[in-house]
């Protein structure tokens, strides 16, 4: 069993961080007042898993019934075929209907149904990030219509690609990424709970998956995991490389090839088909540039970035302005 799935928390006080966005999400279970919401933060911070654990506390044994997951980026990459073979929504499809037109009925079908033994229901979009600009306005109207059972949660790495219409009804809760002394020590407790001792797995081991996790715990477990099944030394890095990483790769390369516009059209993909934040986009350039440019320039470049990005920069226009200062400032 992946123990990603087996150490998956279960109640508030097995999630690790995120104190102060806990205290939210727990005093709305226990008033059982919930508002439309928008949880965003980086891959692995634990958002799915505490809204999972604000419903279990919401409605107790009825919380799978009264909650619906639905995920925008199987959704609208699979079409209508993810929606002919998922059962909970196979009974209602509509072969004849478009796929947008489609979500618009499943998601008023869904969210009109008055939930069991509850004032309302939670729907929830993994993924949010991946809602096309027709399925967001069509949300909006259904939150206006039905709000008095169902509200609406939408998880995202990227909180700049939903549209001002739905994200001035919602309550923004942001999760941080972890510490590496906040993974450590869940990986600690894992270890001891698995029968791992020091020998399977080194100090220096540890602090190695720590590292490449980068604030992801769910990255974190599972290259633990992987290392334990290996049963010898592994390579973190090569591991951890990824198609991402790849693709940032490329859009230095395009830079310095002097194609701005490719480069954009790169660095967008990584956020609009990849789902990755400003920042963990950031991150991967930051990576690439470190390890094939080493460019004081392109450092400040992303570090002022950064600072812009952690204070409300629209994602999008910042990552653009970072590649035309690079352009511009390294590579003209």
């Amino acid at each position: 069993m992946l123990w990603i799935e087996k150490y998956r928390p279960k109640t508030f006080d097995q999630i690790i961080g995120q104190e102060k966005v806990l205290r939210h999400l727990r005093s709305f279970a226990e008033q059982k007042n919930v508002p439309h919401m928008i949880v965003f933060g980086p891959h692995g911070s634990g958002k799915s898993a505490s809204i999972e654990c604000m419903a279990r506390v919401l409605y107790g044994e009825y919380w799978q019934e009264n909650t619906t997951v639905l995920s925008a980026a199987d959704l609208f990459s699979q079409g209508k075929a993810y929606l002919e073979q998922d059962e909970r929504f196979s009974h209602i499809f509509q072969k004849d209907a478009s796929l947008i037109n489609n979500v618009k009925y499943i998601i008023k079908w869904y969210s009109s149904i008055r939930p069991l033994n509850a004032e309302f229901k939670l729907m929830v979009f993994e993924g949010a990030e991946q809602l096309t600009f027709e399925a967001q306005q069509a949300l909006r109207r259904i939150m206006e219509r039905f709000s008095s059972t169902c509200r609406f949660i939408l998880c995202t790495t990227n909180p700049s690609s939903i549209i001002p219409a739905i994200s001035s009804r919602c309550l923004p809760l942001f999760f941080a990424p972890l510490s590496a002394g906040e993974i450590h020590g869940r990986l600690q407790a894992i270890m001891s709970e698995e029968g791992i001792d020091r020998e399977q797995v080194a100090p220096e081991d540890l602090e190695l998956i720590e590292h490449a996790a980068r604030g992801d715990l769910r990255k974190a477990i599972m290259l633990l995991q992987l290392h334990v099944a290996r049963g010898e030394e592994i390579d973190i890095t090569e591991i951890s490389e990824s198609e991402t990483l790849t693709i940032s790769a490329a859009a230095f390369s395009a830079l310095r090839q002097g194609q701005l516009e490719k480069a954009n059209a790169l660095v967008q993909s990584l956020m609009v088909d990849y789902g990755l934040s400003g920042k963990e986009v950031l991150r991967e350039l930051r990576t690439v540039s470190t390890r094939e440019y080493n460019d004081a320039r392109i450092a400040v470049a992303l570090a002022d970035t950064d600072y812009l990005l952690g204070h409300a920069g629209n994602d999008f226009l910042q990552i653009d302005a970072l590649l035309a200062r690079i352009a511009r400032e390294v590579f003209s």
